[in-house]
């Protein structure tokens, strides 16, 4: 479908990675379903039946968190709400990126379309109409700890519905919420606690890196398939019966894909004869089946714990389906946090894996019979040293990124909120990672590239080859005397990030 005109339905169940991805990058518009009015219509009678009685009930006639026990008479609730927004609208640093913003915006709304959080009706409305006009509050890095949810960035988002706070417009221009064309909605009982509870800025940004993760894992096992057939590997260790004799699925998958790549390859058949002495490869060749593999069945297992938090309805308190309103502790963002970083030790692994193939090809006394640094004239001309240089940094920023966030914890709200996830945080540097092993991912296929070129008269297979030629029709060129480097690393990034790397693999990926 085209993403950048279509709508995202939201119902009482979950939304899907797909909608999230069509929604926080491509611009899609949203709408709630009649099913959803209904069941926020439904909730918001529960709040309005508590909000009446004389016994408190928290988040709606009290305060919060270490405040809980403070009852709010009714003429000061409103005050309340609004206080509640701007003072937990407490960011600091760089602004968020607005596909960020976004996903976490859809996820809330999600989650207000549930009936479980007893907001009004014209609130999830105008929520949604701020989604779909493409206006995006401000968020900054800093501000949530994880737990209570990403209070801090969702507030931002309650603030420019109340019509405060900063905001971009569809344009990107930076501007106020009324002047970007939003109507100030004015707040009451529950409903500022219902638009800031929740894990939605954490799971949106794992949303994102699983989605950009399938992609990149694909692209990794074409990088593999280029470089052991440009290095002379062997494709005998990736047979399906002895990858069969370890039955991790994703260890399968990688292999069959790197199968797929090699196929048809002259370069690989030129040395299948009895003259060839090459027994085993070094492990970065070898084994790449088995940490791409394993890197795939951690995506599977923390696509899992997406798709569980997608369909929950975090708040606190909760509108229950027999009409309790209950204090509960499922803002905790643990199990989110968890995989997020998990997913980054697995990036960085994958990357280091590239990045040692990488420098094979440098290297005269492994890449066997290549130009040093696959230099035009070696001495005069660098060839692609300083690119293996660029990939190792990258390797090293990884892998402090994969020191998990999610074992840290500051107590907050006067040891009320004494165990935090700092699944925000967990996040944010999953990010990172997944740009840097797009950029690793992308200097080693650029190397593939060169080395199969110095491999002519022989012709590499099918895919690789077209690797090559998608690398050359966008500019960067063959072997030949050292030119300016950067534009071609992004560029080959570039080709790794859209998928077109991935693509030319087909069906298998």
């Amino acid at each position: 479908m085209d993403t950048s005109t279509a709508t995202v339905v939201v119902g009482t169940g979950p939304v899907t990675i797909d909608e999230v991805v069509a929604v926080a990058r491509h611009g899609a518009g949203v709408r709630l379903s009649e099913e959803a009015l209904a069941a926020i219509a439904a909730g918001r009678e529960v709040v309005d039946r508590l909000a009446a009685d004389t016994q408190p009930h928290y988040g709606i006639s009290t305060g919060f968190g270490a405040l809980a026990t403070v009852s709010i008479p009714a003429e000061r609730r409103r005050d309340l709400q609004r206080s509640l927004v701007r003072s937990h609208a407490a960011s600091t640093g760089p602004e968020v990126e607005r596909e960020v913003v976004r996903a976490l915006m859809l996820l809330r709304l999600s989650t207000l379309a549930t009936g479980r959080t007893g907001v009004r009706v014209e609130v999830a409305t105008a929520y949604a109409a701020m989604i779909d006009a493409g206006v995006t509050p401000v968020v900054r890095e800093y501000g949530s700890l994880g737990c209570s949810g990403d209070l801090a960035p969702l507030a931002h988002c309650a603030l420019a519905l109340m019509g405060e706070g900063e905001v971009r417009d569809a344009a990107g221009t930076l501007t106020t919420p009324t002047q970007a064309g939003l109507t100030p909605v004015t707040l009451t009982e529950k409903e500022g606690l219902a638009l800031i509870n929740g894990t939605d800025g954490m799971l949106g940004m794992l949303a994102l890196a699983l989605h950009d993760l399938d992609t990149l894992l694909t692209s990794a096992d074409v990088a593999a398939a280029m470089s052991v057939e440009s290095l002379l590997g062997t494709d005998a260790v990736f047979a399906a019966d002895l990858q069969g004799l370890r039955p991790h699925p994703g260890q399968a998958v990688s292999a069959a894909n790197i199968r797929a790549v090699l196929a048809g390859s002259g370069i690989m058949a030129s040395h299948k004869t009895p003259e060839c002495t090459r027994v085993q490869d070094a492990y970065s060749l070898r084994c790449a089946p088995q940490v791409h593999g394993a890197a795939r069945d951690t995506v599977a297992h923390a696509r899992a714990v997406a798709e569980r938090e997608l369909t929950a309805a975090v708040d606190n308190p909760v509108i229950t389906p027999d009409g309790r309103v209950e204090s509960n502790g499922n803002f905790h963002g643990a199990p989110v946090a968890y995989v997020l970083d998990f997913l980054a030790i697995a990036a960085a692994d994958v990357a280091s894996m590239s990045e040692r193939r990488t420098d094979r090809f440098l290297d005269v006394a492994r890449n066997h019979g290549l130009p040093p640094f696959l230099a035009h004239d070696p001495g005069v001309d660098s060839g692609l040293m300083i690119a293996q240089y660029t990939a190792a940094g990258l390797v090293s920023e990884m892998k402090r990124l994969a020191v998990p966030a999610s074992v840290d914890s500051i107590p907050s709200s006067a040891m009320q909120e004494d165990h935090v996830s700092m699944g925000w945080h967990a996040a944010r540097k999953l990010r990172r990672s997944v740009d840097a092993l797009t950029r690793v991912i992308g200097i080693e296929i650029l190397t593939a590239a060169r080395a199969i070129d110095l491999r002519a008269p022989l012709q590499p297979s099918p895919v690789t080859g077209g690797v090559r030629d998608l690398l050359r029709a966008r500019g960067i060129p063959g072997p030949g005397p050292d030119t300016y480097l950067s534009p071609d690393l992004e560029t080959a990034s570039d080709a790794v990030r859209e998928g077109a790397v991935a693509a030319l693999l087909g069906a298998r990926a």
